[in-house]
């Protein structure tokens, strides 16, 4: 029992019962299908489709393009239907096959001589009465109609237009078959309550009657294409469908199974189709060569074999008519392609298969993914697990691009690789998680080891571990990497990287207070806080300390020469390998050219000592010194400076090269102190050109205390020109002069300056 609870225990830390309860969730998904998963699915199916396209086939398709070219020729549309009748006449004598309008006729022709001698004004009486006794356009029409077999089209509403029986009356029925004890195919065919067809003469006239009506997916693309269609209990058949049964001559059959409709059948073709009686249509790309420009069949310019034994199609691709459908693979493809693509997949039985079976077979797949994911991830690691994964991800794409190129199969590997991605995703996190609680452990455990000069203290004086401290005049050291955030942040897809740039900086700087005789208190992410004259007394705790600063920024320089050569070295290396493999995505190692840091010094009273608890303390230190040199750390950056002193510091290394700031108010301190920068040590202090910076920058805040603002000015610009170091410090200034210029300070002003951040 007791290894059950263990293994369980394990189980959870490693985020494994987390993420088999993901998988559940997405199993459950898959089982429901929501709008969501669908969507996925379906544009899973898209990428095979956009992949692998159906290659253009030679079938006898034909498209008559009512295109810009024929209304530049003929007119704008409608067109006169004797016009029509021409295009009719003429494709029937080209020898065309059947012939199907992707354009329906609602409403009798408005150019017709009769409606002419009704409407039109200033027509004397002969005139009037010999338009009247003119055929009119429809009957000319009608009467090229029944010379040829034409499929005419119409469309399915919701609306009041034709929703009696006799305008739901099919020009052919559709034979039911294999309904037995189930539902007829109205059942899983979406209802309309009425049609909008050809007027009866042309209705009469034509060949067969066939449903225009293309809907797309809920995300507006055309995928499945309904082959019949519900109108008013009877069944009507596609556009394209009813050129079959016309061309065959033969009866058109539905059948249904126990779930809904199986298949379509019209002569030898057996249509397989969803429960909804919709076949997917196997797209290529779009197939201007089908496309035959309507003016030219009416001019006698075009080659006969282009129409004779084809099924011709009567659409148009003009911009003006809106007639585009977005598929797969297009995304305004005219919707009289969509027919003849669906003709093309028909006759050439190149259909996409959505069977029964896919969707036990897609839960296998996320089952076997997400479950491999969960077993592997917490016991490889995240290098090795990502190698199965990618292993993973390509067995599924190939294993589903095989069953669609191989056998016209759609199995969606989609969501199986979402889970896996998602798991191991988590999973990973749950192990860097863990491993991050493990390293706080570590850290806590080994916080109890002190400085090894405190260990020596303590072996010969071992009264001295307990809690308390004692009050000593010492010097604080606060030191703080510059845009440490940013620098992380680039860094977070590799924070081992981080971690090595961050031991090498941290190195020569601990180094460096350690030979210059500091102690370090303790590290704060990228902060190093340090101490002089504890636990060992130095009574030149406050020169060593600055020693200290100016050998951090002597190593900080050396370190950015090597970063610098390294990711210019290593930049150039990955430029290379990048171009020689094709590969601009590849994962990319991250390189810090450069770090820039900030230091605090400041000299005073304070309590050092064990600070803490009984059963945990740290040696450390108290006091209002130690605040103000970490505030002092923290202004470094506003006045553009590698190190700023407080001026009891400054007082202890009179033969140091510092310059006067300001004279600062911190935040959090009500007395204000007067604040330095180190330039360097006292060989550069004994420099003329030291000396004639110091004597200047004196004489400016002299000016600028004493509210001789030109002065300053002045003065300002012979500093700049003598040390560029401090170029921010004079803007700061400058601007600061501008503003008091402008709006004069207080009578009793004293220079102080009081910081608005810590």
């Amino acid at each position: 029992m007791q290894s059950s609870f263990a293994r369980l225990a394990r189980a959870l830390q490693q985020g494994r019962l987390v993420a088999l309860g993901i998988l559940i969730v997405v199993l459950v998904v898959r089982g429901i299908d929501p709008a969501p998963a669908h969507l996925l699915r379906l544009r899973g199916f898209d990428l095979l489709q956009e992949l692998f396209p159906r290659s253009a086939q030679d079938e006898p398709i034909a498209i008559v393009d009512i295109d810009e070219a024929s209304l530049d020729a003929l007119g704008q549309w409608p067109w006169p239907r004797t016009i029509l009748a021409d295009l009719v006449d003429r494709l029937t004598g080209l020898g065309a096959a059947v012939i199907g309008f992707d354009v329906f006729f609602p409403e009798p022709d408005r150019t017709s001589p009769g409606r002419i001698a009704e409407t039109a004004r200033g027509l004397d009486e002969a005139t009037r009465a010999a338009l009247a006794r003119l055929p009119s356009n429809d009957r000319i029409f009608a009467e090229a109609l029944q010379r040829s077999r034409v499929v005419l089209g119409a469309t399915a509403n919701q609306g009041t237009v034709g929703n009696t029986d006799a305008d739901a009356a099919p020009k052919a029925p559709l034979v039911k078959l294999g309904i037995g004890g189930g539902h007829d195919p109205e059942h899983y065919l979406k209802a309309y309550r009425g049609i909008t067809r050809a007027i009866p003469e042309l209705d009469a006239a034509a060949a067969g009657v066939g449903m225009e009506t293309v809907e797309p997916e809920f995300d507006t693309v055309v995928r499945q294409v309904p082959l019949v269609f519900a109108i008013r209990g009877q069944l009507f058949p596609a556009l394209s469908f009813d050129m079959l049964r016309v061309l065959t001559g033969e009866s058109v059959a539905v059948r249904t199974g126990d779930y809904g409709i199986e298949e379509m059948m019209v002569g030898e073709h057996a249509i397989p189709t969803d429960q909804h009686g919709r076949v997917w249509v196997h797209f290529a790309p779009h197939e201007s060569n089908l496309y035959v420009s309507a003016k030219d069949i009416l001019a006698g310019t075009v080659d006969p074999a282009r129409i004779r034994d084809k099924l011709v199609l009567i659409g148009t691709s003009a911009p003006g008519l809106i007639d585009n459908k977005t598929t797969p693979l297009d995304a305004a493809l005219p919707g009289v392609e969509v027919h003849a693509q669906l003709l093309e997949t028909i006759l050439g039985e190149s259909y996409l298969t959505d069977p029964d079976w896919a969707k036990g077979a897609e839960i296998f797949l996320i089952a076997a993914t997400g479950l491999l994911m969960i077993v592997l991830v917490p016991i490889t690691g995240a290098r090795w697990t990502l190698l199965v994964l990618a292993l993973t991800a390509a067995a599924v794409a190939l294993g589903t691009g095989y069953l669609y190129v191989g056998n016209a199969t759609m199995v969606d590997g989609s969501l199986s690789l979402v889970t896996a991605a998602v798991l191991y995703t988590y999973l990973v996190y749950a192990n860097y998680s863990r491993e991050e609680s493990q390293r706080r452990q570590i850290r806590s455990a080994f916080g109890q080891y002190l400085s090894p000069a405190l260990v020596e203290q303590l072996a010969t004086d071992p009264s001295k571990l307990k809690l308390g401290g004692e009050f000593r005049n010492m010097t604080f050291l606060f030191c703080d990497i510059r845009s440490f955030t940013a620098i992380s942040e680039r860094y977070k897809d590799d924070p081992a990287s981080l971690t090595r740039l961050i031991n090498r900086y941290m190195t020569p700087m601990t180094n460096t207070i350690l030979a210059h005789r500091g102690t370090i208190d303790k590290y704060i992410g990228d902060c190093i806080m340090a101490f002089w004259n504890a636990p060992l007394s130095d009574a030149e705790h406050a020169r060593n300390a600055c020693l200290g600063a100016l050998s951090m920024m002597r190593e900080l320089e050396a370190l950015n020469r090597i970063l610098t050569a390294e990711a210019a070295e290593g930049e150039a290396r990955q430029s290379a390998a990048s171009a020689g493999n094709g590969d601009t995505l590849a994962k990319r190692r991250v390189y810090t050219k450069s770090l820039a840091i900030g230091i605090g010094i400041n000299t005073g009273d304070c309590i050092v000592g064990n600070m803490g608890s009984e059963i945990r303390f740290d040696y450390s230190v108290l006091g209002d010194a130690v605040n103000l040199a970490s505030r002092l750390e923290t202004q470094s950056k506003n006045y553009g400076v590698t190190a700023v002193i407080g001026e009891d510091t400054e007082r202890h290394v009179p033969n140091f090269a510092t310059i006067e700031l300001d004279l600062i108010a911190v935040k959090g301190r009500a007395g204000a102190v007067r604040i330095f920068t180190l330039l360097g040590g006292a060989e550069h202090a004994a420099t003329p050109a030291y000396q004639a910076l110091r004597r200047s920058h004196d004489a400016l805040i002299a000016a600028y205390r004493g509210r001789d603002w030109s002065g300053a000015r002045r003065l300002i610009g012979e500093c700049r020109a003598m040390e560029k170091r401090l170029d921010q410090l004079y803007q700061l200034y400058e601007a600061r002069i501008a503003a008091y210029e402008r709006e004069p300070p207080p009578e009793d002003w004293t220079g102080v300056y009081i910081a608005e951040t810590k």
